[in-house]
Formats: C-alpha cells, sequence, structure tokens
C-alpha cells in the first residue's frame, strides 16, 4: 500500500514539476525527457532482471545447499544462549523460541524465503502467550525490531545487483555492510532492553555484543591506519575469503549430513531463476516511477536543497547522494532497491554514490512493511513503542552505513 502511494506520488510530482518548467520557463522539452526516460528505464529494468539469472541462481543454489546442510539449525543453536536472555517471557521450551531463532538465522544467512514463514510461525506462537490479544508483546517488540534492523551476514541481492550494474567488485561493501547492520542491531536491541528492563550487564548479552562491539572497533581502527588504496584492496580481499570460506562450509556441511549437493544447488537455482523473472514487472515500476521523477528535475531539486543545507554547515556533501535509498528503505524493500539501482545508473557502481547506496539498502530492513505483515498476521492493532524504537535502529544503521562509506570508499 505505501509503495502504491510513493509510485503515484512520483508521477503526479513530476506532472506538476513538468508544468512549472513549461509555463514558468519556456523548457519546451521536458514532457519529451519525461517520456524517454520512461523507455529507457523499462529497458533498463528488464536487462537488470535478465542479468540478474545467472548471478542470482548461483547464489541462491549455494544458499540452498546451506540450508539443506543444516547451516540455519547450526547458526540458531549457536545463538540459543543469547535468545533465551532476550526473550525472558517466552516459557523455556516454548517452540516460539525456535521459531524465532530460525527466522532470525535464516535472515543473517539471506535466505529471505525461509525466513519469513519463520517469521509468521513465530509470531503465531508468541500470539499464543500474549495475555492481551490486540496488543503487542514485550518478546514481539523484541523480535520486530531484531527483523527491522536487518542483521544480514551474507547481503547476496546487494552484491548480485552490484554485478549486474558493473561493479569492479562486488562484494567491496560486504564489510561494510556488516558493521552497518550490526550497528543497528546494537542500538535497536540495547534500546528495546533498557525499555523492557532486560539486564544488558547480563554475562551473555555483554559477552556477545562486547566482542562483536570490539572485533567492529578494530576492524574499524585497522582500516583507519591504511592508505584509502590499501582499505579497497585489503577490504576486498577478507571480504571474498570470507564469502568462499561460507560456500565451503556449506558444502562440507552439506557433505557431512550426505545431502545431494548437485541436486540442491539446481533446485535453489531453479528458486533464482523464477525470482529473476519474477522481479521484471516490479523492478520496472518502481525504476519508471523513479526516472520519471528524475527526469523531471524533482529528485535534482529535493537533493539539491538537502546538500544546500549540508554544505551551509561545512560538512562533506557527497553522502547526499545515497540518501534517497535510506529515505525509502523503512517505507518498501523495492522503492529503496530502486533507488540504489537509480544511483548506481546515475552515478556509477564504484562511484561513492553508488557505493554507499549498497551499504545504506543492506544497512537496515523495511520496517513499515515488516510491522504491518508481522503484526497484521496475529491481528495486533497496538504497536506500542514498535515502530519509534525499529526507526531508531534503522537511523543507527544509516549514520554507520555513512561513516563506513567515508572510512572504506574516501
Amino acid at each position: 500500500m505505501v509503495l502504491n502511494y510513493i509510485w503515484i506520488a512520483f508521477f503526479l510530482i513530476a506532472f506538476v514539476v513538468a508544468l512549472v518548467r513549461l509555463i514558468f520557463f519556456g523548457d519546451v522539452t521536458i514532457f519529451t525527457e519525461i517520456m524517454n526516460s520512461t523507455y529507457d528505464s523499462a529497458k533498463t529494468g528488464f536487462e537488470i532482471s535478465l542479468g540478474l539469472t545467472g548471478v542470482l541462481s548461483l547464489w541462491l543454489g549455494m544458499m540452498k545447499i546451506g540450508e539443506r546442510g543444516g547451516m540455519v539449525e547450526l547458526f540458531a543453536r549457536a545463538a540459543a544462549p543469547l535468545f533465551s536472555k532476550l526473550f525472558p517471557d517466552i516459557p523455556k521450551g516454548h517452540p516460539a523460541s525456535a521459531s524465532i531463532l530460525m527466522n532470525v538465522s535464516a535472515n543473517m544467512l539471506g535466505l529471505d524465503n525461509a525466513a519469513t514463514p519463520f517469521g509468521l510461525k513465530a509470531m503465531s506462537e508468541l500470539q499464543e502467550i500474549n495475555p492481551n490479544k490486540e496488543e503487542a508483546s514485550n518478546p514481539m517488540i523484541m523480535f520486530l525490531v531484531m527483523n527491522a534492523s536487518g542483521l544480514t551476514l551474507i547481503p547476496v541481492t546487494i552484491m548480485v545487483y552490484r554485478a549486474q550494474m558493473g561493479a569492479s567488485n562486488p562484494a567491496d561493501v560486504f564489510i561494510p555492510i556488516m558493521i552497518a547492520t550490526f550497528a543497528a542491531t546494537l542500538v535497536g536491541v540495547l534500546a528495546v532492553c533498557m525499555k523492557q528492563k532486560i539486564n544488558v550487564f547480563d554475562k551473555t548479552i555483554l559477552g556477545f555484543f562486547g566482542v562483536m562491539t570490539a572485533i567492529i572497533v578494530a576492524t574499524i581502527f585497522a582500516f583507519r591506519t591504511m592508505p584509502q588504496q590499501q582499505i579497497s584492496i585489503v577490504s576486498s580481499l577478507i571480504a571474498n575469503i570470507i564469502l568462499l570460506s561460507i560456500i565451503i562450509a556449506f558444502i562440507v556441511k552439506a557433505m557431512k549430513r550426505k545431502i545431494n549437493i548437485f541436486d540442491a544447488f539446481i533446485d535453489g537455482a531453479k528458486d533464482g531463476f523464477k525470482t529473476a523473472v519474477a522481479i521484471i514487472p516490479y523492478l520496472i515500476a518502481i525504476l519508471v516511477g523513479i526516472g520519471v521523477f528524475r527526469a523531471s528535475g524533482a529528485m535534482d531539486f529535493l537533493m539539491e536543497g538537502l546538500r544546500n543545507v549540508v554544505a551551509f554547515t561545512g560538512i562533506d556533501t557527497r553522502w547526499v547522494d545515497g540518501m534517497p535509498t535510506a529515505l525509502m528503505k523503512p517505507l518498501s524493500g523495492s522503492g529503496a532497491r530502486g533507488m540504489m539501482i537509480d544511483a548506481m545508473k546515475t552515478f556509477g557502481a564504484d562511484s561513492f554514490a553508488g557505493r554507499l547506496s549498497g551499504v545504506l539498502q543492506g544497512a537496515t530492513d523495511t520496517t513499515f512493511y515488516i510491522v504491518a505483515v508481522y503484526y497484521g498476521a496475529v491481528n495486533i492493532k497496538n504497536t506500542r513503542y514498535t515502530v519509534p524504537y525499529a526507526l531508531l535502529a534503522d537511523l543507527a544503521g544509516v549514520i554507520a552505513a555513512i561513516f563506513v562509506a567515508y572510512l572504506f570508499f574516501g
């Protein structure tokens, strides 16, 4: 529903801006430019979707190996001690705990198709122990904020889009995304802990976030001491080593379970092909809307206004070009994806704005969509403080994304 209103707004605003430019500035070519942008954007959307087929099939094939090989269950078991502390209101042994663990683990591995069913199952089970069936319970809020923070270990789709848009090294955003999404999760979870009076100094909670924070800080410190060119080389090398190691771990784990690895890959690759084809109309729709909005000059007007405000403070303004992705992300995943692609198309996949938009896309998740779908599934009418705390996590992710983009990409 939100995306519907945004899409309509793109066209109406573009039409009004075009009329103003025609009547008051005599720009007789503006309507031609707008219509040409619709054809170009539709062509771009189809070409991107078509080009995604191979890479998306590859990664979803690998993910299917990991899923059948038991990596999701392995992640869930590893996270169980931490989650028991973050969800103290869930009775010990209740099935909701397992569903939450599976959902978060699937999200971390980039298994979106597996994560959503686990999430809906978790909400249904949490509703069973919810004393007020129309009001979000504490565990529900913690669960939703964690989802909205978008903690992801492997940002598959972002790397796939970067590859399709011609990035020299699609994985160069891997480490920056990990840092940004962890910052979003850390802020969101700790804020909810304080609100719900969960002891953040518990050794399990403190240990996990303390170790993760130490790793992030050490990573930032290490890269700050390197020349910019060396940062790109080292971060890309580490990112690709991690990714290849994860793939090998998936295969080894599947071998131990005696899974037919080739068949698992084929099944996942088929899903990748179906996904690439299925997104064609959605991607064309959002890119056409953004193309019209940009061709009319409305996007430039909006960004120039923000850039002038930022410049007045003396702060570098390059990050402004990535903000459409950040502003769209809480509202619509498809819209944010379109903004990311538009940034890479306009400025280049390896430009600062192109890379920043990728990091921003991976830093958080679609807050309002998650809240609407998950709460709607169990008829929760009073979401209490879910949205503001989820948006706080989003803000932390955006700030962290901008910071690490400057650190890694100059």
